[in-house]
């Protein structure tokens, strides 16, 4: 039986998910204009500081009813044929159009914000291996991973390997995740103290001196690549999970539990996340970010980022594109016939 929070809790974490969407779509248009904007700069790290934790925390809520089983295989191999159809996709257009440096156009090195669906394989994979830990040992190991992983010698944009363990924590959070606990925490004296700390945080961003290097928010780098040798770089690890964990809960406290449009836009963010790149880079490919230098224009850079991810929702986006988005896999599922069938 379906109970009223049972509602609130689902609409609650689609209109993060949509909330999200936005900031995706917004971080990856202000990127190429992070080297020469200051501002552009300021909230392309202030996003970084949360949108992807919290991107990942929220898939891991929503896998909780689909993770084994027949409903489970499906899953994987619907995204594994996403990433198939648009890594192609965008690996021929970056060769004809697109031309984005230190690309590695191969498989096994996911295209940019494709290395998403290759880690969210490996998410579930892992999920199910740690089936039967308490959530608290799940949780740890996955912490565990994320450090280590960085002190691996190898490129971590290979098979997304770094992304995958650097973000496997929140993940493992969000599968356990309850509304209920959520809507306990966020009082209002809470709420008022995250909105401040979102600003505060922003202001953090902007700074020269104390700003965090991008790479350490990317989560795609391993140590070395990141210049730290050192046998304690996996210290400002966990400085980093703390300063996103606190990101994290400041911009939840801005999420409503309300069911309306957003909730449904919600419900189609596969079709904003996997079409947006094709956007920006155009984009970018055309010289329009040539032409923006000043703070308006920027603040018209993320209207607009918003404004697509609106009409990437509609139902006749979906209609057009969902060969591609959602293909059919269920013809994978089936056995042949004729597998076990003994010859005359």
């Amino acid at each position: 039986m379906t109970t009223c929070h049972d509602i609130q809790g689902e609409s609650f974490f689609l209109n993060l998910r949509f909330m999200l969407i936005v900031c995706v779509f917004a971080g990856n248009a202000l990127e190429p204009l992070v080297g020469s904007l200051h501002i552009a700069q300021q909230w392309f790290s202030w996003i970084f500081m949360f949108h992807m934790p919290l991107f990942v925390l929220v898939t891991g809520y929503f896998a909780k009813s689909s993770l084994g089983g027949p409903t489970g295989r499906k899953v994987l191999l619907q995204i594994g044929m996403q990433y198939l159809i648009f890594q192609t996709l965008y690996s021929i257009l970056d060769a004809a159009l697109f031309h984005v440096p230190h690309i590695h156009h191969s498989f096994f090195a996911p295209y940019l914000l494709l290395w998403f669906l290759a880690s969210h394989i490996c998410w579930r994979l892992l999920m199910l291996a740690f089936q039967g830990m308490p959530p608290v040992v799940q949780l740890g190991i996955s912490v565990l991973l994320g450090i280590l992983v960085g002190y691996l010698p190898v490129d971590g944009v290979w098979l997304s390997v770094c992304r995958t363990f650097v973000y496997l924590p929140f993940f493992v959070a969000g599968y356990h995740l309850n509304y209920t606990d959520v809507r306990r925490f966020f009082t209002t004296p809470v709420r008022v103290i995250a909105g401040i700390v979102s600003l505060l945080l922003m202001v953090l961003a902007g700074t020269s001196y104390y700003g965090i290097p991008t790479g350490w928010l990317y989560g795609s780098m391993t140590y070395g690549e990141l210049g730290h040798a050192e046998w304690y770089a996996g210290i400002y690890r966990i400085g980093i999970y703390g300063v996103q964990f606190i990101a994290a809960i400041a911009f939840l406290s801005f999420v409503p539990a309300v069911t309306g449009r957003m909730t449904e836009m919600g419900r189609r963010t596969l079709y904003v996340f996997l079409l947006h790149g094709l956007i920006v880079r155009t984009a970018a490919a055309k010289g329009i970010y040539d032409y923006i230098d000043t703070p308006l224009e920027v603040m018209l850079i993320v209207a607009c980022a918003a404004g697509l991810c609106c009409l990437l929702t509609l139902p006749w986006v979906r209609n057009a594109t969902h060969p591609l988005i959602e293909p059919r896999v269920d013809w994978m599922l089936k056995p042949s016939p004729y597998l076990f069938k003994r010859s005359a």
